[in-house]
């Protein structure tokens, strides 16, 4: 399932959210994968595209990173599975 990822920067916290990420790379559990991002021009806030079958790994991934930032996960689907889920009700 996808899913999209809100992340809102800690005030301060870029640069450390950087270093990290450069040191540790982005501590992802085996079986969560990250499809790409986005990040506003301010480096406040990071859209992620992300992928798994198991909603509980966020919580371990998450664990990572909650001293710098907040996060809002969403359940997302393409366009295109979304005109094919929607074709039925039409």
């Amino acid at each position: 399932m996808l899913y999209m990822v809100i992340e809102r920067f800690k005030e301060g916290a870029t640069p450390e959210i950087y270093r990290r990420l450069r040191t540790k790379g982005r501590m992802m559990p085996e079986g969560l994968e990250y499809i790409s991002s986005w990040i506003n021009l301010d480096f406040k806030i990071c859209w992620q595209l992300m992928q798994t079958q198991d909603f509980a790994l966020f919580d371990r991934w998450i664990d990572n990173w909650r001293d710098l930032m907040d996060f809002e996960i969403i359940p997302v689907c393409t366009s295109a599975d979304a005109v094919e889920r929607m074709s039925a009700k039409l």
